[in-house]
């Protein structure tokens, strides 16, 4: 009779101890969700529930109440990174169990970014496409436009890697092409510091770039990194090089090249961020790069800008796929003979992130 109390005693406690080891929300509405929380980045929050094939989303402002079970990197608006587990103890506050050190409890708006120590390398990886395409009866013009990310985040570190294409195409007249490429690396210090290396390419006709290839390695810190926005500044050196397309001359039916250019550079960058808008996203970066010390070939005081605008609207008619629009700028105050001082482009596009 004992080892009869003894079995279902087990039985009935099973399913208890069960939802025990599962993370589990309270929100604001008053509902529960319990499952597997993965992450939470730039406001919002990912759990995997049992019994749905598909993640839940949820707004981190949205949340009354949790308790997380599994290991976790957290970050905090301080820049400081706990390996740990969290729940919340009342009133919007959170305790961190820190296995490396001392525990604390902090606001829950204190927090910015969760990811699971133990997450498998996709659900670390981030990724998203899109293209457009436009065409004009007049001289046959046709414009294809294409924008490829994919980022990776580890404990310490940050990757990235992009592609961007513009082709356009006329009737009586030479294509257009701008691709521009390049990798990023981000080692993460504490008090919200990082350090960065940064290879880039760009390709235009406009300025009569072949290639330019430029190398950075630098130092950044995040003044501003909340559950709204991320502000991060950034400085350092640059080295570049550059090759430039032949040029046809009518008059005399030749072909010529100007001479590759290398120099150093410093650089001066800033990155503004603001995910907390609804479905809308809104991305803006601007560096510049003046000259150090060039080749003869390159006059002196010669100053370089590269500017970026992204606007991206999440989750329209299906979920993860969005719509585009960005404006890209470079500037060159002392572009080849064949060259023009400014390129810039205007590009929409529909795609899907993961």
């Amino acid at each position: 009779m004992k080892n009869f109390y003894t079995l279902l005693f087990f039985l009935l406690t099973m399913p208890m101890v069960s939802f025990s080891q599962e993370d589990a929300l309270v929100l604001n509405n008053g509902n529960t969700i319990v499952g597997d929380l993965k992450s939470m980045d730039k406001g919002v929050l990912t759990i995997e529930p049992p019994y749905s094939d598909s993640d839940f989303k949820i707004k981190w402002e949205d949340i009354k109440e949790m308790k997380a079970t599994q290991r976790y990197l957290i970050t905090l608006s301080d820049g400081e990174r706990i390996n740990g587990t969290f729940n919340s103890v009342g009133d919007g506050k959170i305790f961190i169990d820190n296995e490396d050190g001392e525990d604390l409890t902090v606001n829950q708006n204190d927090i910015v970014n969760i990811k699971s120590i133990d997450s498998s390398f996709l659900s670390r990886l981030s990724a998203n496409i899109d293209f457009g395409f436009s065409l004009t009866k007049a001289n046959n013009q046709r414009q294809l436009n294409g924008n490829l990310r994919m980022g990776y985040i580890a404990d310490r570190w940050s990757s990235e890697l992009y592609y961007n294409t513009l082709i356009t195409t006329q009737d009586g007249v030479e294509d257009i092409q701008r691709n521009d490429a390049g990798f990023g690396f981000r080692y993460f210090l504490p008090a919200d510091w990082n350090l960065s290396a940064d290879l880039d390419f760009l390709s235009n006709t406009e300025q009569s770039l072949d290639l330019r290839t430029t190398a950075k390695l630098g130092v950044g810190n995040y003044i501003k990194h909340t559950n709204e926005l991320y502000w991060n500044i950034a400085a350092g050196v640059a080295y570049n090089n550059e090759t430039f397309s032949p040029v046809f001359n009518p008059e005399d039916g030749t072909t010529t090249t100007a001479p590759s250019r290398n120099s150093m550079e410093g650089y001066f960058g800033t990155e503004l961020n603001l995910y907390d808008i609804g479905d809308l996203n809104l991305f803006t970066n601007i560096v510049l790069y003046p000259t150090i010390i060039s080749d003869p070939s390159v006059e002196s005081g010669r100053f370089r800008t590269d500017f970026r605008f992204d606007a991206k609207y999440d989750d329209i008619f299906i979920k993860d796929f969005y719509i585009r629009a960005g404006y890209t700028l470079n500037y060159d105050n002392r572009p080849v003979e064949s060259g023009k001082e400014i390129d810039y482009i205007f590009t929409t596009g529909f795609g899907w992130e993961w």
